[in-house]
């Protein structure tokens, strides 16, 4: 049981030094599908449907 809590804690430790903030990474993805979201709607809405 110790040895887990070390590992979750030294885990923890290496997500406190990355150089980019995790909110910064969701919303840059989040901003990418939405995009993605936007052209698929515009590209298919001059075409007939099948």
């Amino acid at each position: 049981m110790l040895s887990i809590l070390a590992a979750a804690e030294e885990g923890a430790e290496k997500t406190r030094d990355l150089p980019i903030d995790p909110y910064a990474v969701g919303g840059i993805a989040l901003a990418i599908l939405l995009l993605a979201m936007l052209a698929l709607l515009s590209f298919g809405k001059g075409r007939e449907h099948s």
